[in-house]
């Protein structure tokens, strides 16, 4: 699986006009599973986010996870990270999983996330999201599990 996670201290992802998830301060999870993708990446992925250190402690220092400060996680799916642009100039999206396992892995990483996290948020698979943010740092990682 692939992500970007991005430190913020707010952020919202709007459909139709419509507000479908928001959190304060935490991280927004752009994710995006690949063929081949299992719950085994899922659940690497998601231990590996809940346990990165970005966030500041009390002498500035990242040394701090979403976890210890107690932030929240915006969990958006985004194909595109599978891009492939090496072809040309117009992206390939055949390494990502099939829109079907796409959806599967991504509900079952939303699912994980909620039993392990107190505050999760998420986007709407396949729809056509607008992801407003303010990227705090600003910070952003990206993070791929194989």
């Amino acid at each position: 699986m692939i992500s970007m996670i991005q430190r913020v201290s707010q952020a919202r992802v709007v459909v139709g006009g419509e507000v479908v998830g928001e959190i304060g301060a935490g991280l927004l999870v752009l994710v995006c599973a690949e063929r081949g993708d299992s719950e085994v990446q899922a659940d690497k992925l998601l231990a590996k986010l809940l346990k990165l250190r970005i966030f500041s402690d009390d002498a500035g220092k990242m040394n701090r996870s979403v976890q210890d400060c107690g932030g929240g996680l915006l969990i958006v799916s985004q194909f595109t990270l599978a891009a492939d642009v090496s072809g040309g100039n117009r992206p390939s999206f055949t390494r990502a999983a099939a829109p079907d396992e796409g959806r599967r892995l991504y509900d079952y990483f939303v699912a994980q996330a909620r039993a392990t996290h107190p505050q999760v948020a998420t986007g709407q698979f396949a729809a056509d999201m607008q992801v407003h943010l303010v990227n705090d740092g600003p910070v952003t990682i990206p993070l791929q599990v194989s």
